[in-house]
């Protein structure tokens, strides 16, 4: 894609979502934190039912040490890897708790040295929480890059630094919120529904005819 056509390929989706923010649900930046750890490899669907009734009671990262191990995996235990997700969410507030005087930091290298916190997970907090010019590269954000042409890249990384490169002001703050629903919703793994997408046309995938009997009423 040009430069004029990232533009125009942000300005339509800003369009459609002038105020685009995560699905995940959390009342502060440590349960945005732990909500974002929680859903690796799991949907923020299944995260959010997890943690309503974990965020009833736990605030603080000295209130998720309360509630210790076996009682966090009560509460996640419908979500993916529960096991080892407790295990470092417990960590994780410890090391809050010791070293950061129970607060969550807002640097990406402070926060990458979390248990339990990787790139992306830091660039969602300090994005969501702190209002950072973050590209958090997810499954959906990998796959909607090198697909569209917009920005790719064999890693994550990759695609993390072209996004950082190309992406034009105003767009930035809330660019991987677009591209995350873009991703989620109509650019789609498996069947892309580029029938009704509203950036088809500086897309440079493309797609296969739809089966006569499944197209779109």
């Amino acid at each position: 894609m040009t430069r004029a056509q990232i533009f125009e390929f942000f300005r339509r989706l800003a369009d459609l979502n002038p105020a685009p923010e995560t699905e995940l649900q959390f009342g502060n930046c440590y349960q945005l934190l732990v909500a974002v750890t929680l859903s690796a490899q799991a949907t923020d669907v299944g995260v959010n039912k997890a943690t309503r009734a974990l965020f009833a009671h736990v605030e603080t990262p000295q209130q998720m040490l309360d509630l210790g191990e076996l009682g966090l995996k009560e509460h996640i235990k419908t979500i993916g890897l529960f096991n080892s997700k407790a295990k470092n969410v417990i960590a994780m507030a410890r090391l809050l708790v010791d070293h950061h005087g129970g607060q969550v930091p807002a640097t990406r290298e402070e926060l990458v040295e979390l248990p339990g916190v990787g790139r992306k997970t830091a660039n969602v907090v300090l994005n969501c929480w702190f209002g950072q010019e973050t590209f958090a590269v997810d499954t959906h954000i990998f796959r909607l890059g090198n697909r569209t042409g917009l920005a790719k890249g064999k890693t994550p990384e990759a695609v993390e630094a072209k996004l950082e490169k190309l992406v034009p002001q105003p767009f930035r703050l809330g660019a991987h919120h677009w591209l995350i629903l873009h991703g989620r919703y109509i650019c789609k793994a498996r069947t892309p529904e580029c029938w009704r997408c509203p950036v088809a046309d500086l897309c440079s995938f493309r797609p296969k005819p739809p089966h006569p009997h499944s197209a779109p009423k």
